[in-house]
């Protein structure tokens, strides 16, 4: 679900932040109404982390918003690949964030992304080096809203922090809007491919997805569920040359660079995986 997402921001055709609002919008919306289904509780530990809540929300947005103006003005494969430098910002994030000891695996394995990352950019235009600016910020966004998220879930649950960033996102993209006076009825115009796609996005791509992965993790465990998740941009690359042909529009050094950073993220897995088994047998 979440390898589709790069794809619908070229496939729907309405500008970067509309389609981010019409996200978070129906994302919350989606989500209240399975919480009411399940008669989970909406209530938040205090009010001083509903507001700590509520800026991660807003993380959320910006971090969709650099997504999809990326995607929009290059390619879906080069928004995706930029989302794998996420990892280099979790490094020096987790220990100021989480207290947790540094990394020096997770910080070299992140330089050998960005190294990845330099090799695509070969015979880069103005607009796409424009366009890996916003997916670099954007990777910078997801890292705040990853790690903050953890922080976040030891006092309230997953499904009742999503459900209120969902609404911090909606209120302050609403309020972007309104700056830029372009909040008006001509929002909802658009066709009806346009509208089934949103709705996809807002509630299998975003709200299933996220659901999905909390119940799928109680089964089979974190470690293997993010190693999953890390395959984002090999799904990702798959779509975008299936569906949008954009093999045909990238070059060679592309692909070169996109092989490192996607072995570089199955890298960290399995070397994660041995560490945590050399650990475990210590231990015994």
């Amino acid at each position: 679900m979440w390898g589709f997402t790069g794809i619908l921001g070229k496939l729907i055709l309405l500008d970067s932040v509309v389609i981010v609002w019409f996200r978070v919008i129906i994302a919350f919306i989606a989500l209240g109404l399975y919480m009411l289904f399940a008669k989970t509780s909406f209530k938040v530990s205090s009010k001083k982390h509903l507001v700590y809540i509520a800026i991660v929300g807003v993380f959320v947005g910006v971090h969709w918003l650099t997504f999809y103006k990326s995607i929009q003005l290059s390619t879906a494969s080069l928004g995706i690949l930029c989302l794998s430098t996420t990892t280099l910002h979790v490094s020096w994030l987790e220990p100021l964030v989480m207290k947790k000891r540094f990394s020096w695996l997770e910080f070299i394995l992140s330089i050998i992304v960005v190294l990845g990352i330099y090799i695509t950019t070969d015979n880069f235009s103005e607009k796409e080096y424009t366009a890996l600016i916003y997916g670099l910020v954007s990777a910078l966004f997801a890292a705040l809203f990853a790690v903050f998220n953890t922080k976040l879930a030891e006092k309230d649950s997953s499904s009742v922090i999503s459900l209120y960033e969902m609404l911090s996102a909606s209120i302050a993209i609403t309020i972007f809007l309104f700056i830029q006076g372009n909040l008006s009825s001509d929002l909802f115009v658009m066709s009806y491919q346009d509208f089934y796609l949103l709705l996809f996005l807002g509630v299998a791509c975003t709200s299933f997805a996220f659901l999905a992965t909390i119940t799928v993790m109680r089964v089979l465990g974190t470690f293997t569920v993010s190693l999953s998740i890390n395959l984002e941009p090999i799904y990702t690359l798959i779509f975008a040359i299936v569906l949008l042909n954009e093999n045909a529009l990238l070059s060679t050094r592309f692909y070169l660079g996109a092989l490192i950073i996607i072995l570089t993220v199955l890298a960290n897995g399995v070397i994660k995986a041995a560490l945590q088994r050399k650990k475990g047998k210590r231990i015994s």
